[in-house]
């Protein structure tokens, strides 16, 4: 039971779209990922996904709509709802934000695996 300091976290990788594991709560992962340009159109079937923005800012598109997050807000996506995350313009482009995601969830969902796909996360 020690405390983690989220900054120095961020601060031991550089990569994109790379989630990082810091910590588990039950069946759940805290990841870190820092962002960077667009993400992939994909949903997941089976779970829901918390995006909590810690720096620069975050636009989520669905279908129908595009939400944008600045620094200290979060958006819940309901399992099965289509959605593509993309940095904001802050910040050089680059976004970091807190997943919490239940174990095993593969970033890119429903997508085509691609260079993005992220099946073995690395623990922090």
């Amino acid at each position: 039971m020690d405390k983690v300091n989220i900054a120095a976290k961020f601060a031991n990788f550089d990569t994109h779209w790379d989630p990082k594991v810091i910590g588990e709560i039950d069946d759940y992962e805290i990841k870190l990922v820092k962002l960077q340009g667009e993400f992939v159109w994909h949903k997941h079937d089976d779970e829901d996904e918390m995006f909590f923005v810690i720096e620069g800012d975050l636009d989520m598109a669905f279908r129908d709509k595009t939400v944008h997050l600045e620094a200290g807000e979060m958006i819940v996506v309901p399992k099965g709802v289509e959605h593509k995350p993309s940095a904001g313009p802050s910040a050089n482009g680059e976004c970091r934000v807190m997943l919490f995601e239940r174990k095993g969830v593969i970033n890119t969902g429903d997508a085509t695996e691609s260079d993005l796909t992220r099946r073995t996360l690395e623990r922090i």
